[in-house]
């Protein structure tokens, strides 16, 4: 997708609804229209506005479906798609610096008969606007009105009883907002996937709490100041397909060096791990997908194509423990911080033990098809023989005349 298709979404031009450029007052979702992603569609949906103005998220999904009993469907990384309806749908959440593209990912969950979406929180992607701050917010909280608003387009508003299953999946720091969110939300979900989830500092728990009390004093006089930016383009030059990745997405909206982060965004994020640090209790399945090493340097290492080059993996696997009762951890080698940005073998792990847990925890079983009817013919023929059965167990129980009248 080229950088003038993303200016234009971004300033409003290329969107169609209330919430674009003005989405000022309106809180009711425009009409879906086509994305800038080929096959698929956007839903703008305005939220309250903030400090700096109108608000917006925006909902992704695929635009045209193969029907589910049809068994067509698209090729994921060469497997074969269409499946029946699971009932069951997924929201997915990117993380810092980031918007969905990975459209593979997609690919795989229809592949398994699940409804697919996909969510740009505010100020991000599609959702970024010229008068906002890429990537602010004051608390991971805020996000809790993007993800109600994008639940109740997909039919999961807060309330509803009669629904489909729903399964959480967030990626870096969505996976720690969505994590935060179903800790708060019991209920609400059916399963959480988590995809390098940002649940530790790189520095750990020590250095975390060395580094909070200047960041939150920052926040507080100064939050939309700009802290030192640490990204150095190592992890886009393992994934975009410009360098030596294999991947296309638009550098306006996932620039190579990132956006220097703001005090109040950490300030945000610490409060968030200190959270996870404390135990959410979160009462459904979880899947953690996380990267076997990490490789986090100042200077370029082949090993940052096939390990996590943002995280500190050691430190997010034992905070794993903490989000829940029943937790699945699966370690991958050669993994990159998006694991399914990943090499292709690698993905294949990934699919398939995101598959395995899918049917062993969330997804009920597929419902067989209903038998064709039968013909006429078969029909008359299978009714005269119940016919002719029933007279004859009619006829072995009826009292026998033989003996003639009793003798009694």
């Amino acid at each position: 997708m080229g950088i003038e298709t993303a200016a234009g979404a971004a300033d409003g031009t290329a969107d169609g609804t209330a919430g674009g450029a003005a989405g000022a007052s309106s809180t009711t979702p425009g009409a879906w229209e086509p994305d800038v992603l080929p096959g698929f569609e956007r839903l703008t949906l305005p939220l309250a506005p903030d400090d700096e103005g109108p608000v917006v998220a925006t909902l992704v999904r695929r635009a045209q479906r193969p029907p589910a009993t049809t068994g067509a469907g698209r090729a994921a990384d060469g497997h074969a798609g269409g499946a029946p309806d699971r009932g069951v749908d997924v929201l997915y959440v990117h993380g810092w610096i980031d918007y969905f593209f990975q459209t593979h990912v997609a690919d795989f969950w229809e592949r398994l008969g699940v409804r697919f979406y996909a969510l740009d929180l505010r100020k991000y992607g599609r959702s970024l606007r010229p008068h906002q701050t890429p990537g602010f917010v004051t608390s991971l909280r805020t996000y809790d009105e993007d993800l109600e608003a994008a639940l109740a387009a997909m039919g999961h508003a807060s309330g509803t009883t009669d629904r489909r299953r729903l399964v959480l999946m967030g990626h870096s720091t969505g996976g720690l907002t969505l994590s935060l969110w179903a800790g708060r939300h019991p209920g609400r979900a059916d399963g959480l996937v988590l995809n390098s989830p940002w649940l530790e500092f790189q520095t750990r728990e020590v250095g975390r709490r060395v580094l909070e009390p200047g960041i939150r004093a920052q926040a507080a006089v100064a939050p939309y100041s700009r802290l030192v930016n640490v990204d150095l383009g190592f992890y886009a030059r393992s994934i975009s397909a410009r360098f030596d990745g294999e991947w296309d997405y638009d550098a306006t909206w996932r620039p190579d060096l990132g956006w220097r982060a703001t005090p109040a965004w950490l300030a945000a994020v610490f409060r968030g791990h200190e959270q996870v640090a404390r135990g959410l209790g979160i009462d459904v399945p979880i899947l953690v997908l996380l990267s076997a090493r990490s490789t986090i340097g100042v200077r370029w290492h082949p090993d940052m194509l096939t390990s996590d080059s943002v995280l500190d993996v050691v430190g997010v696997a034992r905070r794993v423990p903490s989000l829940g009762s029943l937790v699945t951890l699966v370690r991958l080698d050669g993994a990159l911080h998006d694991v399914t940005l990943s090499a292709a073998p690698v993905r294949d792990v990934v699919w398939r033990e995101t598959q395995r847990w899918f049917d062993a925890y969330v997804a009920p079983a597929p419902v067989p098809p209903a038998a064709p009817p039968a013909s006429p013919e078969r029909a008359f023929r299978e009714r005269v023989v119940r016919l002719a059965r029933l007279a004859r167990l009619s006829a072995a129980r009826a009292p026998s005349r033989a003996l003639g009248p009793s003798t009694r």
